[in-house]
């Protein structure tokens, strides 16, 4: 699994952390200039733009809605293996052939090492960055493919009949002060995480995006995919807010250097938390 992340993704930080130290980028990202009179939070999670998480309140659109806009870190259970993002205590409710598919899967196999999507609520360990429009909500990624998510806030229904895509059809609405994203229509062709834990094309995730404040989102997506799965379940993630701006993240499918990778053994990726899934 280490060999793994190697192959995607070493080289892509050590250029960035050398750059960010060269040229010292550091800048709030755009629009989430905190007031000049707060003070800084918590250190964040360990690369060079990631220093501090920067406090004060919610700021707010001109409608008065939460503003989630920003760059944001991702959450390292959402990336290792979601059953870490789980109430503690609680374990995936996986049918038996789910179970024994995620033992017996490759690491040279997962989509996200051939550079695919990565899918719902899957994350690279690299930042996104979030749009918010009155009627559109777009999620743009760093890492793996430079891939986004589109989010419609002015629709209150899926299309009658959808292609099954690796992001599904997704429509969100606010409930108080939480954007909830609705989405169905995925394909069965991603892993939720690098552990290996499959879904099928019955998945259905509503996901709460909820801005704690100036710094932190909260995040829960149910996840409901009875082909896969005995019940529902529940996942908590915590998301900071990153200074500066999303870099190029270069990766092409038919990557050859795969083939040696074998099953799934969870890889360090320290957070600068060492422990589970605490928000910062």
């Amino acid at each position: 699994m280490k060999q793994r992340f190697v192959v995607s993704g070493l080289g892509v930080i050590a250029i960035s952390a050398t750059l960010l130290c060269i040229l010292g980028i550091y800048s709030p990202a755009a629009g989430q200039t905190p007031p000049a009179s707060d003070k800084q939070g918590t250190p964040a999670r360990g690369t060079a733009r990631r220093r501090t998480v920067p406090a004060g309140p919610v700021p707010r659109t001109a409608d008065g809605k939460p503003d989630l806009s920003g760059v944001w870190g991702s959450d390292r259970p959402l990336v290792v293996d979601i059953g870490g993002a789980l109430p503690k205590g609680e374990s995936l409710p996986m049918q038996p052939w789910a179970a024994k598919l995620t033992r017996e899967r490759q690491s040279k196999d997962d989509p996200e090492a051939n550079c695919l999507p990565t899918g719902v609520p899957r994350l690279a360990p690299y930042p996104m960055k979030y749009i918010q429009m009155p009627n559109l909500f777009v999620i743009l990624f760093e890492g793996n493919i430079h891939s986004y998510r589109q989010i419609f806030l002015n629709r209150t229904e899926h299309p009658k009949e959808l292609n099954p895509t690796w992001y599904g059809d997704s429509i969100g609405n606010w409930d108080g002060d939480t954007l909830v994203v609705d989405t169905v229509g995925f394909n069965d062709r991603t892993w939720f995480d690098f552990a290996g834990h499959p879904h099928t094309e019955q998945l259905h995730t509503i996901e709460r995006f909820r801005r704690t404040d100036f710094g932190h989102i909260e995040y829960k997506v149910t996840i409901d995919d009875p082909g896969a799965y005995t019940k529902p379940f529940t996942l908590t993630a915590h998301f900071p807010l990153q200074t500066g701006d999303l870099m190029e993240y270069i990766c092409n499918e038919d990557n050859r250097d795969v083939g040696h990778l074998t099953g799934f053994n969870p890889p360090t990726l320290d957070d600068g938390r060492g422990r589970g899934n605490d928000p910062q």
